[in-house]
Protein backbone atom coordinates (compact mmCIF):
# COMPACT_ATOMS: atom_id res chain seq x y z
CA UNK A 1 0.00 0.00 0.00
CA UNK A 2 1.25 3.81 -0.82
CA UNK A 3 -0.23 6.49 1.45
CA UNK A 4 -1.71 9.23 0.46
CA UNK A 5 1.19 11.77 0.17
CA UNK A 6 3.15 8.95 -2.45
CA UNK A 7 -0.18 9.35 -4.41
CA UNK A 8 -0.23 12.81 -3.72
CA UNK A 9 3.35 13.64 -5.56
CA UNK A 10 2.02 12.01 -8.87
CA UNK A 11 1.10 15.07 -11.12
CA UNK A 12 -1.90 13.97 -13.46
CA UNK A 13 -2.98 16.81 -15.68
CA UNK A 14 -5.40 17.12 -18.81
CA UNK A 15 -3.82 17.74 -22.18
CA UNK A 16 -5.24 18.25 -25.78
CA UNK A 17 -3.67 16.08 -28.36
CA UNK A 18 -2.46 18.11 -31.10
CA UNK A 19 -0.75 15.52 -33.26
CA UNK A 20 -0.58 12.00 -34.03
CA UNK A 21 1.37 9.29 -36.26
CA UNK A 22 2.52 5.89 -36.25
CA UNK A 23 6.40 5.70 -33.93
CA UNK A 24 7.61 3.93 -37.16
CA UNK A 25 10.66 2.28 -34.95
CA UNK A 26 9.09 1.17 -31.77
CA UNK A 27 9.53 -2.63 -31.38
CA UNK A 28 5.64 -3.08 -30.33
CA UNK A 29 3.50 -0.99 -32.75
CA UNK A 30 2.86 2.70 -31.42
CA UNK A 31 2.05 6.11 -32.20
CA UNK A 32 4.28 9.04 -31.36
CA UNK A 33 1.41 11.71 -30.03
CA UNK A 34 2.02 15.46 -29.02
CA UNK A 35 -0.22 16.77 -26.57
CA UNK A 36 -1.03 20.51 -25.26
CA UNK A 37 -0.95 20.93 -21.66
CA UNK A 38 -1.37 24.35 -21.63
CA UNK A 39 1.08 27.43 -20.73
CA UNK A 40 2.71 26.08 -17.39
CA UNK A 41 3.69 22.92 -19.03
CA UNK A 42 3.66 23.51 -22.64
CA UNK A 43 3.34 20.56 -25.26
CA UNK A 44 5.16 16.98 -24.55
CA UNK A 45 5.81 14.17 -26.62
CA UNK A 46 4.60 10.51 -25.74
CA UNK A 47 4.82 7.03 -27.12
CA UNK A 48 1.50 5.54 -26.92
CA UNK A 49 0.67 1.50 -27.86
CA UNK A 50 -2.91 2.16 -28.45
CA UNK A 51 -3.20 1.50 -32.16
CA UNK A 52 -5.67 -1.33 -31.49
CA UNK A 53 -8.85 0.40 -30.99
CA UNK A 54 -7.55 4.14 -31.95
CA UNK A 55 -7.01 5.50 -35.38
CA UNK A 56 -4.52 8.46 -36.23
CA UNK A 57 -6.39 11.11 -37.75
CA UNK A 58 -9.20 10.25 -34.48
CA UNK A 59 -7.07 11.56 -31.73
CA UNK A 60 -6.53 15.17 -33.08
CA UNK A 61 -8.42 17.08 -30.52
CA UNK A 62 -9.08 14.10 -27.63
CA UNK A 63 -8.53 15.43 -24.70
CA UNK A 64 -6.32 13.06 -22.64
CA UNK A 65 -4.63 12.20 -18.72
CA UNK A 66 -1.66 11.86 -18.31
CA UNK A 67 1.45 11.69 -15.88
CA UNK A 68 3.33 14.77 -16.42
CA UNK A 69 6.10 14.04 -13.63
CA UNK A 70 7.89 10.97 -14.57
CA UNK A 71 11.29 10.77 -16.03
CA UNK A 72 11.29 11.17 -19.66
CA UNK A 73 11.78 6.98 -21.41
CA UNK A 74 13.73 6.49 -24.85
CA UNK A 75 10.84 4.57 -27.39
CA UNK A 76 12.85 4.14 -29.94
CA UNK A 77 13.26 7.23 -31.29
CA UNK A 78 11.03 9.56 -28.96
CA UNK A 79 11.70 10.98 -26.61
CA UNK A 80 8.28 9.71 -24.05
CA UNK A 81 7.90 12.92 -21.52
CA UNK A 82 4.62 11.90 -20.51
CA UNK A 83 2.61 8.92 -19.52
CA UNK A 84 -1.12 8.82 -21.42
CA UNK A 85 -3.34 6.95 -18.98
CA UNK A 86 -5.73 4.62 -19.76
CA UNK A 87 -7.23 0.81 -18.91
CA UNK A 88 -5.70 -2.31 -20.55
CA UNK A 89 -8.73 -4.22 -21.75
CA UNK A 90 -8.66 -8.26 -24.07
CA UNK A 91 -9.35 -5.74 -27.26
CA UNK A 92 -6.66 -2.98 -26.42
CA UNK A 93 -5.81 -0.03 -24.26
CA UNK A 94 -9.08 2.22 -23.54
CA UNK A 95 -7.83 5.96 -22.97
CA UNK A 96 -9.48 7.53 -19.75
CA UNK A 97 -11.93 10.01 -21.28
CA UNK A 98 -13.19 13.38 -19.26
CA UNK A 99 -16.94 13.66 -19.15
CA UNK A 100 -17.05 17.42 -20.79
CA UNK A 101 -14.01 19.30 -21.98
CA UNK A 102 -12.06 21.22 -19.59
CA UNK A 103 -8.55 23.50 -20.05
CA UNK A 104 -5.82 22.40 -21.14
CA UNK A 105 -3.30 21.63 -18.18
CA UNK A 106 -5.39 21.62 -14.93
CA UNK A 107 -4.23 18.84 -12.67
CA UNK A 108 -6.64 15.46 -11.58
CA UNK A 109 -7.24 15.96 -8.16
Amino acid sequence: MIKIEDFKKIDMRVGTIIESKINEKAKKKAYKIKIDFGKEIGIKTSSAQITKLYKEEELVGKQVIAVVNFPPLKVADVKSEVLILGVETKEGVVLLDLERKVENGLKIS
